[in-house]
């Protein structure tokens, strides 16, 4: 070849390798050195998993009168991490259009660029980048810096953090159109608990809080669950909303959300509609609990229950003062909760179910003890006093009532009587009866924290007084529930319904049954509660003529001269009762009685048994047994058709005052003439009493609602 010819071809085969070393340096460049830059512009997509929450199921009365239901809510989430992710390229595109950064800019720029935000990253995407779009679309609020501070530290992304809950239909239709526009921000339709009556029923239905960090299980946890939001269940706190909380909660739903590659939802796949839970339907009714609910606030403190003694069930269950499950739904501001928390006369305490005192309202199962135990013809000459050694214990009459039957002394309520009646039964067959008919143990109701009561002599007596014994004296005050003897105004009104009844005892029931739905979307009972007779008298060796004997003494007490509770009677229906007024402190301490009436009507063939407890009340007759009478006078206009309207009822804050009596409005009531005074609660020696009453049954463990987070100071609204 040619040498010009081959200096060519060297020129030729230099520039073709000159050209591929170029070639090859921009594929390293592109493929190798840029290819992240170049993947992170191809349009990509991924899935994010949202647990949708069940609805909860309605509560109803006897008669379907909702008394807990759900409405729309309209809310605004924050996805914390996606929003955080949005600011990053948010703030990435503002440096791409800009090199030169002001230096004030290089803190958020540093947001940018860090891989794991911690809380203070979060709350300044959330303050700088989304706060200002959402006022740009109408919507203003508190701010909550903290609180999602707080948040994510807690959860770390996994839970949405729920940023407002009362969106108006308005505000929430103008938003859900532009939300999209943000990432992270969702718009959502969420079930929001409401008791349309307020207060009324209160303690018995409870009220729910939000979900805990405990509740989130283990699928929704890890950082290969990072694209699974889990959004928690409302659980119930107190009353029938913590004790059939199973049922209420429904089945949780499920939404997959497609995000194209700068995190906005494009698409939303395989949606699960969460199911509502099963419908609780409770004994009560609810014209009863209005009427009771009422009555009751005459007074200050002070609780009452209404039961039909055929069955066990509750037809109403009141507490004074109480409160409005509302105030704590979705959460309760910490200014009303101290307002709760730190009334004297505690309001969320069920009085219903806690301890008191029980006072001459024990006479009765005392009574029964010697129906069992074959005393029911025991006779007793009152002296006005009884003596135990240098103790001695009056009779409220303090001349004495003379000679008196089973039957007189309760009419009359003889200290002196039943006193030497449980000294002939013993403390054995004391305590095996009380324990027949419900008293020292819980009874079983679905509701939390009751109290089981406390008994002289039983099994808890010992193991918290070890090596005690029972005296004639302690014995005695047991008899008429004085000292260490303790009850809860369900347990004295459950031993009026079984003498009512004839001798059977009911497990007192607050539940009737509970509805839900199959597999199959029909409608079947799911748990159904049948009145249980946890005792017959009758099975222990108890005729009918004992029992008549006891519950003559009952209608004596309200229908003849020198009975203790004739201002119970009415004028067209017999009403058969028993007083207590319980000495609870120190006779030189003022205002310690509490005032007890628990009775049954009518008394031929009684429908109802009530029992009205009134702290700092002087007198079981003229102050529970006025209460009674007019609660038995407006369920019996009920029932004759005066209509009863149900209404919603205000909280009731109650007081500490004292009341010696409760006026009978004139030409109300059908009364006999009666000089005697009745029960002082005066008669025990003051080495016998507690310094101050037994504290009331608490729940077992704090229960903490849901508190609502505390706005920024600095700068309340936006």
């Amino acid at each position: 070849m040619e040498p010009k010819y081959r200096i060519r071809l060297y020129l030729l085969t230099a520039l073709i390798l000159m050209g591929c070393g170029t070639l090859l340096s921009r594929l390293y460049e592109f493929q190798i050195d840029r290819r992240a830059q170049f993947v992170a512009k191809i349009p990509i997509t991924h899935t994010v998993e949202i647990r949708e929450p069940g609805a909860r199921g309605r509560i109803v009365d006897r008669n379907g009168v909702v008394l807990a239901r759900n409405r729309r809510s309209y809310e605004i989430v924050f996805n914390l991490e996606d929003i955080y992710v949005g600011y990053k390229e948010y703030k990435k595109s503002l440096a791409d259009q800009n090199e030169d950064i002001d230096q004030n800019e290089k803190p958020l720029l540093a947001v940018a660029k860090n891989k794991a935000p911690d809380e203070e990253m979060i709350v300044e995407a959330v303050r700088e980048w989304v706060i200002p779009q959402l006022e740009s679309f109408g919507l203003s609020g508190q701010r909550y810096t903290k609180d999602i501070g707080t948040h994510y530290k807690t959860y770390h992304g996994l839970v949405p953090y729920r940023y407002r809950q009362d969106l108006t239909a308005a505000q929430f239709a103008k938003i859900a159109v532009r939300s999209h526009e943000i990432p992270g921000v969702e718009v959502r339709v969420m079930p929001r608990r409401v008791y349309p009556y307020g207060a009324l029923a209160g303690h018995i239905i409870g009220y729910v809080k939000q979900w805990e960090k405990g509740d989130i299980p283990d699928e929704y946890r890890g950082s290969q669950n990072k694209n699974k939001h889990f959004q928690g269940d409302a659980k119930g706190l107190t009353g029938v909303e913590f004790t059939t909380d199973e049922f209420l909660k429904g089945k949780a739903g499920k939404r997959i959300l497609v995000r194209n590659e700068r995190n906005k939802v494009i698409a939303t796949e395989d949606y699960q509609p969460a199911r509502e839970g099963a419908e609780v339907q409770l004994t009560i009714d609810s014209r009863i609990q209005l009427i009771v609910a009422n009555v009751m606030r005459l007074i200050g403190r002070g609780a009452a229950v209404v039961m039909d003694p055929n069955t066990g069930e509750v037809l109403a269950m009141v507490s004074v003062p109480d409160f409005d499950p509302n105030d704590f739904i979705p959460a309760i501001t910490e200014s009303r909760f101290s307002e709760y928390n730190t009334n004297r006369a505690r309001p969320l305490i069920n009085r219903a179910i806690g301890r008191y005192i029980p006072g001459s309202t024990f006479k009765l199962p005392t009574a029964i003890a010697a129906a069992c135990h074959e005393k029911t013809n025991f006779w007793h000459n009152c002296l006005g006093f009884s003596q135990f050694g240098k103790t001695k214990i009056r009779c409220w009459k303090t001349y004495g009532h003379g000679s008196l039957s089973l039957t007189d002394s309760i009419q009359r309520s003889c200290n002196p009587f039943f006193m030497s009646l449980a000294g002939a039964l013993g403390s054995k067959a004391m305590i095996s009866t009380f324990e027949l008919v419900g008293f020292g143990k819980k009874s079983g109701i679905l509701l939390p924290s009751e109290d089981p009561g406390f008994l002289p002599g039983s099994d808890t007596w010992r193991r918290e007084y070890p090596g005690a014994s029972i005296t004639r004296a302690t014995l005695a005050q047991f008899a008429i529930g004085q000292s260490q003897s303790l009850a809860t105004p369900l347990q004295v009104c459950s031993v009026a319904a079984t003498i009512a009844n004839g001798g059977k005892y009911y497990q007192p029931r607050i539940v009737r049954r509970i509805l839900g739905s199959d597999s199959k979307g029909e409608l079947q009972v799911l748990k159904e509660n049948i009145p249980i007779v946890k005792t017959n008298l009758m099975d222990e060796g108890v005729s009918k003529a004992e029992m008549d004997i006891i519950r003559l003494g009952m209608w004596k007490a309200v229908n003849e001269l020198g009975g203790t509770a004739t201002k119970v009677a009415l004028e067209d229906v017999f009403v058969a009762a028993k007083t207590g007024t319980a000495q609870t402190g120190k006779t030189n301490i003022e205002h310690t009685h509490n005032a007890w009436t628990t009775s049954f009507a009518p008394f031929e063939n009684p429908r109802y048994s009530i029992c009205v407890m009134v702290e700092n009340g002087k007198s079981g007759g003229a102050v529970a047994g006025v209460l009674s009478q007019r609660i038995y006078r407006e369920i019996f206009n009920m029932e004759a058709g005066l209509n009863t309207r149900i209404t919603r009822l205000g909280t009731y804050a109650g007081n500490f005052d004292a009341f010696e009596k409760i006026e009978i409005p004139e030409g109300e009531i059908y009364s006999l003439t009666n000089n005697d005074e009745g029960e002082t609660g005066d008669e025990i020696d003051d080495v016998l009493l507690p310094e101050e009453q037994p504290a009331l049954g608490t729940p077992n463990k704090p229960l903490l609602p849901s508190i609502a987070p505390t706005p920024d100071q600095e700068a309340d609204r936006y």
